[in-house]
């Protein structure tokens, strides 16, 4: 079954759609940008009490749901509620409310902590949420696992969908940047936003006459990034048009991993945690993302979106293809 792509929400602080995460502006290192306001995308209504990750991927969610055409002028779903999965991933999505929650309890007791905080504890926290504010009642799924979570975020959304469990799925990938998240990252800066890919069944999409500008190819995953890249070569059968790195590939640990020269040699390379921060559990999705973008812009030819360190660690990748070379 082939699955494409038929919606894209970019939330960040320098990008607010597919093709602006492949400006040629935007390809300098990440800069200051003023941080995303919530309540001017989505409104003030049901962000009360929800942690910033939260409301991150609700505008995320919002943005992609318009862009497939699933969402009405007054917000309401087009399809059945129990058509649509979401698979959220995050790695650091709810870390300031369990450290404010140890912290609570450290100084107090289990009974100082906050009655509005217990929800937001949860680690499904933004899969949950987003799935009741927008009424999607199909399987929902929320991955913190480290380098791949974002990649393999969407390659569980294409499984449920060729496995005939719903026609199309909403991913997430959404970090936020806040103080607990700079004390377990040692300092770095996340990109302080979410990005939201609708994937579904070409079927589907052809029957909404939903426009797919981007179509899922291989999904492979194990130990050893330049074993990832082979077996997704042979997969694909051919080079890539463009890799977009694995996350730190300028560092020099990251360099050394073993990569096929013959394969990559030559292909475009594109650092999106160089240009916007640390992306961790929302980079695969930002990766897929801006391979949409990058075909919009005329790019064509695979993309390669790959995800993980060396060789003693896991690694991921997804091979995309515009639609209209599909």
């Amino acid at each position: 079954m082939t699955v494409v792509v038929s919606g894209v929400g970019v939330v960040l602080p320098r990008a607010r759609s597919a093709p602006e995460l492949m400006a040629p502006e935007l390809m300098a290192p990440a800069a200051d940008a003023p941080p995303i306001e919530p309540k001017d995308l989505v409104g003030r209504k049901g962000l009360r009490y929800k942690d910033r990750a939260t409301q991150l991927a609700y505008c995320a969610a919002d943005a992609a749901l318009r862009h497939a055409g699933l969402l009405d002028d007054g917000g309401g779903l087009r399809v059945p509620g129990r058509s649509v999965a979401v698979v959220a991933s995050s790695n650091y999505g709810n870390l300031d409310t369990i450290c404010r929650a140890i912290d609570t309890i450290a100084e107090h007791t289990a009974a100082a902590g906050s009655a509005m905080d217990l929800p937001n504890a949860s680690s499904n926290v933004i899969a949950s949420s987003v799935a009741i504010r927008f009424g999607l009642r199909g399987p929902n799924l929320m991955l913190c696992n480290g380098a791949t979570s974002g990649l393999d975020a969407v390659h569980w959304a294409a499984t449920l969908i060729r496995g005939g469990r719903v026609p199309r799925a909403l991913v997430l990938g959404v970090e936020p940047d806040n103080a607990s998240v700079r004390a377990f990252t040692g300092g770095a800066r996340t990109i302080d936003g979410a990005v939201a890919l609708v994937v579904e069944s070409e079927e589907s999409a052809a029957e909404r006459g939903a426009s797919a500008p981007a179509v899922l190819g291989d999904y492979v995953r194990g130990a050893g990034l330049g074993r990832c890249l082979e077996r997704l070569a042979a997969a694909t059968g051919d080079r890539p048009a463009l890799w977009q790195l694995p996350e730190q590939w300028q560092l020099p640990e990251q360099r050394t991993a073993a990569v096929p020269d013959t394969l990559l040699a030559g292909v475009a390379r594109h650092d999106l945690g160089e240009v916007f921060g640390l992306g961790s559990g929302a980079l695969g999705v930002l990766q897929c993302a801006a391979a949409v973008g990058w075909f919009a812009r005329g790019g064509a030819g695979p993309v390669y979106a790959t995800a993980g360190t060396d060789a003693d660690d896991a690694s991921a990748g997804i091979a995309l293809r515009g639609r209209a070379a599909a």
